[in-house]
């Protein structure tokens, strides 16, 4: 399977497509705002970890501390992972930031420090500010991010049984589930009673590495054993999948030791620490206050040694918590492929056990890009198809099965894997395991299409899929706003539906073709309202799917809504009595009423069913080939039912006999249709 980007031009047509894990309802609104990119990779599965902002604000002076946070950011990329800094601009909690927003707080004078008790006030009075490991610990845990770096935590004061003062990170770690790596806490604190507090606030503390000895943040020593050792990535990553997998509402504390060529003399600081904490008592300095001022003074009074630790301590925590939350990633996603739901006993077993399992072997070519673009060919159409393959076997074999396109954009890539899907399907005809190897469709990148530019901006109608990056979708979106482009998306399935919706990109779009799980799944992400379940029954499934349309076509031209066996639900704009499938100038649209238009399926007997994978692109090839045909909408649907037949009678995703022979606007009129039936819209 591979796929995914086909593109129109001139007469000719375009369509652009890419793990996927449970989407849990991420923290919307008017206080949280999720980067584009973070929400895409946690929609996927994909490891991320979160990273504070008061060393940002806080932390160190101005410009060292934008390019730590810079460098910091790329060593978590080049890990595997995704970075999500979290800082709070103008009242707002952002979760990812832009290299704008990085340099905002690195440059902003008097900013605040924003711990869990600060949030409320600065987010009403519509403040900015670095938030602390308690402040990130709750933004990432309402996220769904696992894994949170930071340099050393806070801790008890030395002191603090006489002044209480105890940081608020150690009880939200005793009340979150996120996992927090970093350098122990800091030397200028009272580690000993820290480790006592943690240890009744019910937090899982392990020593990372080859020692259990609990680090002292500049210094790899501190004279206290940590309960708990983790050897590497694999041992922690299992340690925080037990904790997650038991439901505690607590967090762990996985202490990595700063490196020991970077680390300070134990002594030197110590010594540095006292001086700095007679001054800070002089001063009268307490409070959220002394933290930054300990630390500044410290580097002073080690002529930068202490600074440059902290530096090597920020750096190696970043590699360490990547390579935890890959390792982690991996494992929830081996775990839920291992957790497969039990079918009734009448159902055949499924395969394993290490044993070879008696079936037949079919090999396709899939993938939804490729399947429009294909189907498209065959009615006539000329396609240019945009994607990328490996230099391999496969892409020899794909280049070759495709002929009968237009190929010659594709994009082939050394030491790169050309995407391959391998489904076990059972005797019924069900899925019972898949196995996808996608990687490569992250490198259809903004940068990649942006050669095709003209191609685009002179295409009568551009096609994409929920399969590629969504930095690739915003790019595509906004030149068809600046163009006045056509375009159809493709959701690919409910957990990649809505890449478009995570920002305003969506509004560009011109027809959607969900099915009514994706289409749900695009409603929750706008934050409108959800039915409790989905219903089965005809008429309850229309009402369903005409409610959760109609917010949509406040933007959009018209939703295809896909409902299997019970056919397709058309939702627009009518004017007249019918759905327009082109659109019409802005004051004929201003004026339209919207209505939905019910279309039941082709009627095929269940033994004529082979293949159920490619029908509902060839559906939408159909009727896309109609709309570039300009022919009326009853036509242009039903040569989309007409191809989507035929598929499902085929092996192949998209059946070798479609052609514009038979789909066309003579065989819709040959043959007799069951009667459509139109739905007003409220």
């Amino acid at each position: 399977m591979i796929g995914k980007i086909a593109w129109s031009l001139g007469k000719h047509v375009s369509t652009v497509a890419c793990g996927t894990t449970h989407v849990r309802r991420f923290l919307r609104g008017a206080y949280v705002r999720i980067q584009p990119s973070v929400q895409e990779a946690l929609m996927e599965g994909r490891p991320v970890v979160a990273l504070e902002s008061t060393i940002i604000t806080h932390g160190m002076a101005y410009p060292q501390n934008l390019s730590m946070a810079r460098d910091v950011e790329e060593i978590v990329t080049k890990n595997g992972a995704v970075p999500a800094t979290v800082g709070i601009l103008r009242g707002q909690i952002h979760i990812g930031l832009t290299d704008e927003e990085l340099e905002f707080l690195a440059n902003s004078k008097n900013v605040t420090k924003v711990s869990r008790r600060d949030l409320p006030f600065v987010l009403s009075q519509g403040l900015s500010g670095g938030t602390t490991v308690s402040g990130t610990m709750i933004a990432a845990h309402k996220a769904g991010i696992r894994v949170f770096v930071t340099g050393g935590i806070g801790g008890v004061h030395r002191g603090g049984e006489n002044s209480l003062d105890v940081s608020a990170d150690l009880t939200e770690l005793g009340r979150t589930p996120v996992a927090v790596v970093s350098a122990g806490v800091k030397s200028i604190l009272d580690i000993g009673r820290t480790l006592e507090y943690l240890e009744t606030q019910g937090v899982c503390v392990a020593a990372f590495g080859e020692s259990r000895e609990f680090p002292a943040f500049f210094s790899r020593q501190s004279g206290f054993q940590a309960p708990y050792q983790v050897r590497d990535e694999e041992e922690a990553a299992q340690l925080i999948a037990s904790a997650l997998g038991l439901g505690m509402s607590s967090g762990v504390l996985i202490a990595v030791p700063c490196p020991k060529e970077r680390a300070a003399s134990g002594q030197v600081i110590e010594e540095a620490i006292q001086q700095a904490l007679s001054e800070a008592r002089s001063k009268g300095i307490t409070g959220k206050e002394l933290t930054p001022f300990m630390l500044r003074r410290l580097s002073e009074l080690t002529d930068g040694k202490s600074l440059d630790s902290n530096l090597a301590l920020i750096q190696n925590n970043a590699r360490v918590g990547s390579g935890i939350a890959v390792a982690l990633s991996k494992l929830q996603k081996a775990r839920r492929k291992g957790n497969l739901p039990r079918r009734e006993d009448t159902t055949p077993p499924q395969p394993g056990g290490g044993q070879t399992n008696a079936g037949g072997v079919r090999r396709t070519f899939g993938g939804v890009g490729r399947n429009l673009a294909d189907c498209l060919s065959r009615l006539g159409q000329t396609p240019l198809f945009l994607s990328a393959v490996g230099k391999d076997e496969h892409s020899e074999s794909v280049l070759h099965y495709c002929h009968h396109m237009d190929m010659s954009a594709i994009l082939q890539l050394e030491a790169k894997n050309t995407a391959t899907y391998c489904a076990v399907i059972t005797s019924a005809g069900e899925l019972s395991v898949g196995l996808g190897d996608m990687d490569i469709h992250h490198q259809i990148t903004e940068q990649y299409v942006s050669q095709f530019k003209e191609n685009l901006c002179q295409a009568p109608l551009v096609c994409i899929d929920g399969n590629v990056p969504l930095s690739t979708i915003q790019y595509v979106c906004q030149l068809a706003r600046e163009h006045q482009i056509a375009v159809c998306y493709e959701p690919t399935d409910e957990n990649k539906a809505s890449k478009p919706f995570l920002s305003d990109s969506w509004k560009a779009l011109t027809y959607i073709s969900p099915n009514l799980q994706e289409l749900r799944a695009i409603n929750r992400t706008l934050g409108n309202p959800l039915p409790a379940e989905l219903p089965t029954r005809l008429e309850d499934v229309v009402q369903t799917a005409v409610a959760l349309a109609c917010p949509l076509l406040l933007h959009l031209h018209c939703v295809v809504v896909t409902l299997g066996a019970l056919g397709i639900l058309l939702c627009g704009k009518s004017l007249g009595g019918s759905i327009s499938l082109c659109p019409g100038p802005h004051e004929q649209a201003a004026a339209a009423s919207l209505c939905a238009t019910h279309y039941p399926a082709v009627h095929i007997s269940r033994e004529e069913i082979v293949n159920v994978s490619g029908a509902g692109d060839s559906l939408m090839a159909g009727i896309l080939a109609g709309i570039l045909a300009k022919h009326d909408t009853d036509t242009c649907v039903r040569m989309g039912l007409l191809a989507a037949s035929l598929s499902l009678r085929s092996y192949e995703p998209v059946s070798p006999e479609i052609s514009t022979s038979s789909v066309s606007q003579e065989q819709v009129k040959s043959r007799s249709w069951p009667e459509a039936k139109v739905w007003k819209m409220h």
